[in-house]
């Protein structure tokens, strides 16, 4: 968010309360009154407004969060793509040697491959 959205959305506020107040005028109520009544409708739109990006904030619904989790997905496929290839270009005594030392694969008659 910018600077001047954070400007325009103040200005907003600011329109806002004042036709609050000539609507709450317009149907009858003294200057007084119509004042409290368009800031406390005020105070409650900015109250529900700080609740719902709270509640965004707690369940990680925030725009940087699902850009994070994108970028880390995307991420990932490239990583775990290149490490298949690499792992598919070795010759297949060296695809077995690799995952015997990972533990993917058994031991064959408890013999131990030496390591290079």
């Amino acid at each position: 968010m910018t600077r001047g959205h954070v400007i325009l959305i103040g200005l907003g506020f600011l329109a806002l309360g004042a036709l609050g107040l000539a609507l709450f005028q317009l149907a009858g109520l003294e200057d007084a009154q119509a004042g409290i009544w368009a800031e406390a409708l005020l105070v409650l739109i900015v109250c529900g407004w700080v609740l719902s990006y709270a509640l965004r904030v707690v369940k990680g619904n925030m725009t940087f969060m699902q850009m994070r989790r994108r970028y880390r997905e995307g991420y990932d496929a490239a990583v775990d793509a290149r490490v298949k290839a690499s792992f598919e270009a070795l010759s297949a005594q060296e695809q077995e040697r690799l995952l015997r030392e990972v533990g993917q694969v058994p031991e064959e008659g408890g013999t131990d491959v030496a390591a290079p």
